[in-house]
């Protein structure tokens, strides 16, 4: 409820390759949440994975986005890998980070995309909690993962996607 009561909705959007807009949306939107700044092969991967990457809206104003790169495995499978989720502080706790993940996970099995991934800081509790509660496990540690940041260390968090099976 926003403001008097009120449904204030709650918006996604594709981030579509040339909208300039959008890409200054999300550098802003991460500048705010990250402590890690990115480079151009991140909003490059970004845009390349098109419809995975949203970015949120609450009444009109940007204030979260998830961005993911597709990567190819052995075999010719596809593997999506979150780089990063956020929503900025004053809206979090309303759902927009869920929808956000939702839309992905989602995706993932409309296009028999089997596995999600991502890193996760290992002092990041909150963060961990919520991936567990879409059925997200911590699969792997790596150590000094990070630079520049302490701790160093961060958490491989995976999901497999169950595949619609064939009908017989």
């Amino acid at each position: 409820m926003g403001a008097g009561g009120r449904e204030v909705p709650i918006s996604l959007d594709g981030v579509r390759d040339k909208n300039l807009m959008q890409l200054m949306q999300l550098k802003k939107l991460n500048t705010a949440l990250f402590p890690v700044r990115y480079n151009d092969k991140y909003y490059a991967d970004a845009l390349a994975s098109a419809e995975f990457t949203n970015l949120a809206y609450y009444s009109d104003i940007c204030v979260g986005a998830i961005a993911c790169r597709l990567e190819k495995k052995e075999g010719g499978s596809v593997r999506v890998y979150i780089m990063t989720l956020g929503v900025l502080a004053p809206y979090r706790g309303l759902g927009i980070g869920t929808m956000l993940l939702n839309h992905v996970l989602d995706l993932c099995s409309k296009k028999n995309i089997g596995e999600i991934y991502l890193h996760v800081q290992t002092n990041n509790e909150d963060a961990i909690n919520f991936y567990k509660k879409f059925g997200l496990e911590i699969t792997d540690t790596i150590h000094n993962y990070y630079t520049n940041i302490t701790p160093p260390d961060c958490h491989v968090v995976t999901k497999l996607i169950d595949q619609p099976q064939p009908k017989k």
